[in-house]
């Protein structure tokens, strides 16, 4: 689904099996951002076939946490030139609950290329500003593209819903202050990791507030 010039949304629609969205920016970068399970990335390389690409054409993946319908797939790179990102507080959590996981990231010596942090991340002529989310995990991040207004949220807010906080690392607390800081930013498309896509500034604010209203009391 293209959301805008250079914005593709490949929205998981498999009620059959859990497997995360994930985002492809088609600019002077080519970035890909949660690659899903890696047993399901069949379907990320039929998206990317149809806009006459290849996993192999990719500059760079973010990963917005390390749970495995986020990052398993990133397995599929290790032989390329495609360079993976994660935030640097993540990493240490990939690595302590691999195991629990069955290999979160595919071992628990996975080794990202690039740690991000909080702060803005240059790709090209892309810049993009990393914002540390936690709660759902404890390195998640969301990543927001101002060019765009476009939130790419991870399993931090969805339509309609929130993230867990009962697996491993999560944070009630620490999820409503990620989401807080979030909805004060000027956001056009919320692109979360399951779920719908929220387009149209009002229908984005009214999320926000829809899930703080209902959901907060839950976590």
């Amino acid at each position: 689904m293209k959301i805008s010039e250079g914005l593709h949304a490949f929205v998981w629609q498999d009620p059959t099996a859990n497997n995360a969205n994930t985002y492809l920016i088609d600019g002077s970068k080519k970035i890909l951002i949660d690659p899903g399970h890696d047993h399901l990335f069949g379907s990320v390389k039929d998206h990317l076939s149809r806009l006459s690409l290849a996993p192999q054409d990719m500059d760079l993946v973010i990963v917005t946490h390390g749970h495995p319908d986020h990052v398993e797939a990133v397995r599929a790179f290790s032989n390329t030139r495609t360079l993976v990102a994660l935030h640097e507080t993540e990493l240490g959590f990939v690595k302590k609950v691999a195991h629990y996981h069955g290999a979160a990231a595919g071992n628990s010596n996975f080794e990202p290329q690039i740690l991000l942090s909080e702060g803005d991340l240059l790709a090209g002529d892309l810049v993009f500003r990393v914002i540390h989310t936690p709660g759902h995990s404890p390195g998640s991040i969301s990543l927001y593209w101002p060019q765009k207004k476009a939130l790419f949220t991870g399993d931090v807010i969805f339509y309609q819903g929130l993230g867990r906080t009962d697996l491993p690392g999560g944070d009630s607390q620490a999820l409503k202050e990620s989401i807080r800081r979030l909805s004060k930013l000027e956001v056009e498309h919320l692109l979360p990791g399951h779920g719908e896509v929220v387009s149209g500034a009002p229908l984005v604010k009214r999320n926000f507030s829809e899930v703080e209203r209902v959901w907060f009391q839950y976590i």
